[in-house]
């Protein structure tokens, strides 16, 4: 960003850099943490507070802001400016098959795996409130909860993620010469005193600190994670130690990627992880419940397209403002993470989408992401179900307590080579987060710097959200769970943000096919 563009940046030995910005970001991390160190039980009130207020009262507006944003962006597709090329390049700077490398590797990598396993087998043993007693039709039942999963990580969450937004973004960025920030989506509507006043910094801040909670949750749970998986495994201790060290593994190898930058440790670090997910996904389709992964997700993807809009406005017994129940604990809360991660995606879809056109930025992202994202939830967490329903319990026995971990290796382990599929499975899910880690650690610097942070500001967000990490996993767990739940509740702020989005990023589209 330029002087012009932002107020109070200054040199620092972390190069240029918004000191009100760091400041606020950099100060609501050491609050969380002392708070969660010396008063977990307190936080945990107030966190819990925050949850039930904001699924309750912004909960229908989120179902609502998704559904419009999906939607919107397929009309973008077939306006005549949806050929419009954006970033000011004739050739985009990446190979399609490395930009989407990158993109992939985003939403998936804050629970692409544990979630993939965990949440259509939750759906299949307590069928989603929609669909009803499914008790009788154990395919019904199958279907629905692979519908279910498909909502939550299809569609609608990856099209909040930048169908609108990256349109807005590069626009204004590369057009205007606006900065590439998330105060820029309130441009519409505040105009200049949006750019340079409070209230860019509010919403930079807000976007900032969103995303630091829901990255900082998946390196949280990693760690803890990991340290379940190798003491199955190899029978490591499952100990605070074995966690830190997989936590500050995780922390070197994404903090080297994003000092590298996009175009070597980033992109790469992406390419790797979509090869050896594709690699794992075919032995698992090949030498898997291959039928029934076939079937449930021909079977799961009819129920999701058939129920789309019932389920995506599902409310339940909640009403308007209703208490959300279990809309609050599912929809809800994967909504907020999503909305969370926002902007600040956008943002980084924007930097690697640079000579693409506003129809390929978004079919790749609200379309073929999501059918991708889908098939991956069927090899898992189909093969889940398949296996439970040829043997009750073996699933469902390891997964008792929503335990994540234990409900993945309970089906790796059940296919040929069980062990070794066990752990490239673990060292997939470290490079997931690994990969999601190092873009947004790249985005928050560039975020509160310009288009090409210091070394020194990037390798400080990686480093300062694996110490958070580090320190909430110290109060038991608990403290990460916290910040978990503490992510619907900053995505109040952001949702407020990406509303512009709605009407702006058609406008822009429609302004361009005119030309």
């Amino acid at each position: 960003m330029s002087d012009t563009t932002q107020t109070g940046a200054e040199s620092t030995g972390l190069g240029k850099v918004d000191k009100p910005l760091f400041a606020i970001t950099g100060g609501f991390i050491l609050l969380f943490c002392a708070w969660a160190l010396f008063d977990l039980e307190g936080l945990s009130a107030m966190v819990d507070t925050g949850f039930n207020w904001s699924a309750k009262y912004f909960g229908l507006y989120w179902q609502l802001l998704l559904l419009a944003t999906f939607l919107i962006g397929l009309v973008l597709c077939v306006l005549p400016g949806g050929r419009a090329v954006l970033g000011n390049l004739e050739k985009p700077e990446f190979t399609s098959f490395q930009w989407g490398s990158m993109i992939m590797c985003t939403l998936l990598a804050g629970g692409g795996v544990f979630w993939a396993a965990g949440e259509p087998i939750a759906h299949y043993l307590w069928t989603p409130p929609l669909f009803g007693d499914l008790s009788g039709d154990e395919t019904a039942r199958a279907n629905a909860a692979l519908a279910q999963a498909y909502l939550h990580w299809g569609f609608l969450a990856w099209a909040i993620l930048g169908a609108l937004t990256t349109v807005m973004l590069m626009h204004y960025h590369y057009d205007k010469g606006l900065p590439l920030a998330p105060r820029t989506l309130l441009y519409p509507v505040f105009k200049d005193k949006a750019i340079n006043g409070p209230i860019g910094l509010i919403a930079d801040a807000s976007c900032i600190i969103a995303v630091v909670a829901g990255t900082v949750g998946p390196i949280g749970f990693l760690g803890l994670q990991m340290s379940y998986g190798l003491n199955a495994l190899f029978g490591i201790p499952d100990t605070l130690a074995t966690q830190a060290v997989m936590i500050l593994g995780l922390a070197g190898i994404y903090t080297v990627s994003a000092i590298s930058g996009l175009n070597k440790g980033i992109q790469l670090l992406s390419k790797f992880n979509v090869i050896l997910a594709f690699a794992l996904m075919a032995f698992m389709l090949v030498f898997g419940p291959t039928s029934s992964i076939l079937a449930g997700f021909t079977g799961g993807m009819g129920t999701y397209l058939t129920n789309f809009f019932d389920m995506a406005m599902f409310r339940g017994d909640s009403g308007l403002f209703g208490e959300p129940g279990w809309l609050g604990w599912w929809t809800v809360f994967f909504w907020g993470w999503f909305l969370g991660y926002g902007p600040l995606m956008a943002i980084f879809i924007a930097k690697i989408s640079r000579g693409r056109s506003i129809r390929s930025i978004i079919i790749l992202l609200a379309i073929v992401a999501p059918i991708i994202t889908n098939f991956w939830f069927t090899i898992i967490g189909g093969s889940g179900i398949a296996l439970e329903q040829a043997n009750p319990g073996v699933i469902s026995g390891p997964f008792e307590g929503f335990n994540l971990p234990a409900g993945l290796l309970a089906i790796t382990q059940a296919m040929p080579m069980g062990f070794v599929l066990s752990l490239l499975f673990l060292v997939l899910t470290m490079i997931f987060v690994a990969t999601t880690s190092d873009s947004m650690s790249f985005v928050i610097a560039a975020s509160m710097s310009d288009e090409n942070p210091s070394t020194a500001l990037r390798a400080f967000w990686g480093i300062a959200m694996a110490v958070m990490a580090l320190i909430l996993i110290g109060t038991g767990g608990g403290g990460v769970g916290k910040l978990q739940s503490f992510i619907v509740v900053t995505a109040v702020p952001v949702s407020l943000v990406l509303l512009p989005s709605l009407w702006d990023a058609l406008r822009i589209t429609l302004a361009l096919g005119r030309k």
